[in-house]
């Protein structure tokens, strides 16, 4: 029987990958991570501020989205809660209530007053609904003080 010789010299390829080296390296950037956080100091937000027109527009159109999404329309020449209107019959009662162009051939302007609690998306939903009936110089109302 003939003798087999070994191949090679009885060493073998590595297929592995060596993690010791990726995970050295993820330790150092965790702690370069955990070290630099509290260096970082949180940005304020610079919110932009609102401008004031010359003076308040005589007539104009108050929408108000309560706390529990209802809407409510109303001129804002007049006092008073406004009438409960739906979404669909929006646009209008808007219309109904801007009348004819003024002397400079503007509409009577629309602005929305919404709880703080209403969410962003019911706000939305009827700047969206005034949007799409083509009524134009909508704007939303704002609190003076910053809003605290």
């Amino acid at each position: 029987m003939p003798a087999i010789a070994p191949r090679g010299n009885g060493r073998r390829a590595i297929t592995e990958i060596n993690m010791v080296p990726f995970i050295d390296v993820m330790l150092v950037l965790l702690i370069i991570f955990m070290v630099t956080a509290p260096l970082i100091v949180p940005g304020q937000v610079e919110l932009p501020s609102v401008g004031q027109a010359a003076r308040q527009p005589d007539r104009f159109v108050l929408v108000t989205v309560a706390r529990d999404g209802a809407l409510r329309v109303r001129d804002g020449a007049q006092g008073g809660e406004g009438e409960p209107v739906s979404l669909r019959e929006l646009p209008a009662r808007v219309r109904a209530l801007q009348g004819e162009p003024s002397a400079d051939g503007q509409p009577a302007p629309v602005i929305i007053s919404a709880d703080r609690r209403v969410t962003y998306e019911q706000v939305m939903q009827a700047m969206d609904a005034l949007q799409r009936a083509g009524i134009a110089r909508v704007g939303l109302a704002v609190r003076q003080d910053g809003g605290r």
